[in-house]
């Protein structure tokens, strides 16, 4: 199966990012996933079913331990994968 997740970290602060989003950046990019959107004030990221969520969990233990006070996500099924992908 094939996932999107949509995110976003708050409190925001326009002036600077805060830890949180920084962290949340890492996470997403440094991922096994297919595709990744970063941006101020929304994150995309897609892949298969077993990346995305291992990413989801790692993304919220560390977002909440780096001072976030809510994490708005979303995630959608794409699809299936082709035979061993995952």
């Amino acid at each position: 199966m094939r996932l999107r997740v949509e995110f976003t970290t708050e409190p925001f602060d326009l002036d600077e990012a805060p830890r949180h989003a920084l962290v949340a950046r890492e996470v997403i990019e440094t991922a096994e996933l297919d595709a990744v959107d970063v941006g101020p004030f929304g994150n995309t990221a897609e892949g298969g079913a077993d990346a995305v969520l291992t990413a989801v969990d790692v993304l919220l233990r560390k977002v909440l331990e780096a001072g976030a006070t809510r994490v708005s996500l979303q995630v959608n099924v794409l699809g299936e994968t082709g035979e061993g992908d995952k």
